[in-house]
């Protein structure tokens, strides 16, 4: 669980990295996991924005009680899985992310997500670990985003340069098993990976389930078919749907 500190922390900076660590078996059977899933769909050995979409075994290190408790105290008793990330940072070419706010891309009204980031390996800064800036979720908006399709990005969107400093931006280094929480509206970002070393990251999405996964609003990503965020699955992992208007049906 988080202490009483640590959720004031994330309320504070965003951003918070608990007391935990998945264990070292459950990070082997990602790593394989993840080698087969690149081995069946080499598209996406750099990064895959919805694995769910393809295999829906990674499902289960959502289930996770000690992840979901800790959401749990910062979203509340009801909450739903709405995506799963796999950042793969291979060795020496892994892409950079831009910096961006989450909200700018997901059709979630009112905006509210925790996104809980698993370090499959370690992550440092040779290999191109997250980089958040303290503090730029509180006013909750989303900020100015311009396009860049840069083929050494892994997004298609970024923070316009002016609406921060990055010299303010701290580094988020976690060994393979640590996680961090991060707010829907903080700006981060990551490096590219120039290292020997790959730099597996995966993310689960949770939202409360007071919010709509609205899939009348158009997504501002190119990606169609199934990695179209109007054609991701949600799944209830705890408490109730409180707005009524989310739609659970399996669409993979």
């Amino acid at each position: 669980m988080l202490t009483a500190k640590q959720i004031d922390q994330y309320r504070r900076d965003g951003y918070v990295i608990p007391d935990f660590g998945l264990p070292t078996e459950t990070i082997d059977t990602i790593k394989e996991h993840h080698q087969r899933f690149v081995e069946c769909y080499p598209q996406f050995v750099d990064y895959c924005p919805a694995v769910l979409a393809y295999d829906l075994g990674f499902l289960n290190y959502a289930r996770q009680p000690e992840i979901l408790d800790m959401v749990e105290q910062l979203l509340g008793p009801n909450i739903a899985l709405w995506n799963s990330s796999f950042f793969a940072k291979p060795e020496r070419k892994g892409q950079q992310t831009p910096w961006h706010q989450d909200g700018e891309y997901w059709p979630i009204r009112p905006l509210a997500t925790c996104t809980v980031w698993i370090a499959v390996d370690n992550s440092t800064t040779q290999n191109g670990c997250l980089q958040v800036i303290p503090g730029s979720h509180r006013d909750r908006q989303l900020k100015k985003h311009v396009a860049n399709l840069d083929p050494n990005l892994n997004l298609p969107l970024e923070l316009d340069a002016s609406e921060f400093e990055e010299a303010e931006a701290i580094e988020l280094v976690l060994e393979a098993g640590q996680i961090s929480l991060h707010d829907v509206y903080l700006f981060h970002g990551s490096a590219v990976n120039t290292s020997d070393l790959p730099r597996r990251g995966m993310t689960l999405r949770f939202m409360p389930t007071s919010s709509v996964y609205d899939r009348s609003i158009v997504a501002k990503s190119s990606r169609q078919g199934r990695l179209s965020m109007t054609e991701r699955s949600l799944f209830l992992m705890r408490g109730e749907d409180v707005s009524s208007q989310n739609d659970f049906l399996l669409r993979h």
